[in-house]
């Protein structure tokens, strides 16, 4: 896929922009606080309807502006679609594909495949468990748009069973054990869909991931991912693998009336990374977990290439100038020109001689776009 225009009016910093893009490797360089990450996050926007710089809406929109829109022209192997999303300071959103609306938000999903590479990712091996959930969800909702429902619904279950056992806890309230039975099912049938979820993709995405940090490493490291969630389903079916969920649900009963919360399920999963058997997060230099993360996100642009049959979107944001002449080597033959990039930085030095000379170049200043004089 391939995206040739994409407007913002009243999004972050900019009043009114419109960009035609003419190269497969786009650089948009500046300095910090001028807007290149705010073009990104657009971009990320109109992939999975979520960013990961904020939750709120009205953070997105310009000032004090009701209302902010990033639309956008994106050309797919089966034709041009054109997308649009609508941010109200309200937080009531639309989309709309083809000039038409979208009722569900979930069915505007797939149509913009896109994998973001930013300092942020270093998260993904420093952080706690949550920031790795995080990431592979995300990846799953490439993938499969209706896992975002299923995930929801999960979360949904989740925050209605906390608040039964919080309000016993704190006020004393007797527990209903027929209300709690009943979010109990619920909360085993969506769990074990989202685990099950999961263990597919990382079993494809493991060795996808070894794959790259071999390359890119010089074969001196192994890469290991391993996904472990918190209840082990049973393999036999659905109906199994439920009825263990519930087997945990009460061994850990007396616990979560004591602590007023839930201490079984997918919201409780780990993924454990490992370099040469050692935690990736104890292993060493920041160049290290960089290659990590770097084979993390080649992975997935090769994933979903492969499952979508349309390669996706490539955006690196402030990352490429802090990786070594080999790793951006490294990158540059995995993506060459299969791959649209968007790359931000605020210098154009560090960067390999076939990067510019690939590149259209946009200079960002102050939520604005200066093109390069003729």
């Amino acid at each position: 896929m391939y995206l040739s225009s994409l407007s913002l009016r009243h999004f972050r910093n900019y009043i009114e922009q419109h960009v035609d893009f003419s190269a497969p490797k786009v650089i948009l360089v500046g300095q910090n606080a001028q807007g290149k990450s705010n073009l990104l996050e657009g971009i990320e926007l109109l992939s999975t309807l979520r960013s990961h710089r904020t939750s709120r809406d009205q953070d997105l929109i310009r000032d004090a502006e009701p209302i902010g829109q990033i639309s956008a022209i994106l050309e797919r192997q089966s034709g041009s679609v054109d997308l649009k999303l609508t941010l109200r300071s309200n937080g009531r959103r639309t989309v709309a594909v083809n000039s038409e609306a979208v009722r569900r938000q979930l069915d505007f999903l797939g149509n913009l495949n896109a994998v973001q590479f930013s300092t942020l990712d270093l998260d993904i091996v420093r952080g706690g468990p949550a920031e790795r959930r995080q990431w592979l969800d995300a990846v799953l909702i490439q993938l499969e748009p209706l896992a975002a429902y299923v995930l929801q619904q999960y979360q949904h279950v989740l925050k209605q069973r906390n608040a039964l056992l919080k309000q016993h806890r704190v006020h004393g309230t007797p527990l209903d054990p027929q209300q709690l039975d009943l979010w109990n099912q619920q909360l085993a049938t969506a769990g074990v869909r989202v685990i099950e979820r999961r263990r597919r993709l990382l079993e494809r995405l493991a060795p996808l991931a070894a794959h790259w940090h071999s390359r890119i490493s010089g074969h001196h490291e192994q890469l290991q991912l391993v996904y472990q969630p918190n209840v082990e389903p049973e393999p036999q079916s659905p109906e199994a693998a439920q009825s263990h969920f519930l087997a945990q649900l009460q061994d850990k009963s007396t616990a979560e009336q004591y602590q007023g919360q839930t201490l079984v399920g997918p919201h409780r999963d780990e993924i454990s990374m490992t370099l040469n058997q050692t935690p990736a997060r104890q292993y060493g230099s920041q160049g290290q977990q960089r290659t990590l993360i770097l084979a993390l996100k080649l992975a997935e642009l090769t994933l979903i290439d492969e499952v979508v049959g349309d390669p996706p979107l490539l955006l690196l944001d402030d990352v490429l100038a802090e990786l070594d002449l080999n790793r951006q080597n490294q990158l540059l033959d995995a993506i060459q020109e299969r791959f649209q990039t968007f790359i931000t930085t605020t210098h154009l030095g560090a960067f390999d001689a076939n990067w510019l000379h690939a590149a259209q170049i946009l200079t960002v200043e102050s939520g604005r776009l200066v093109w390069p004089k003729a």
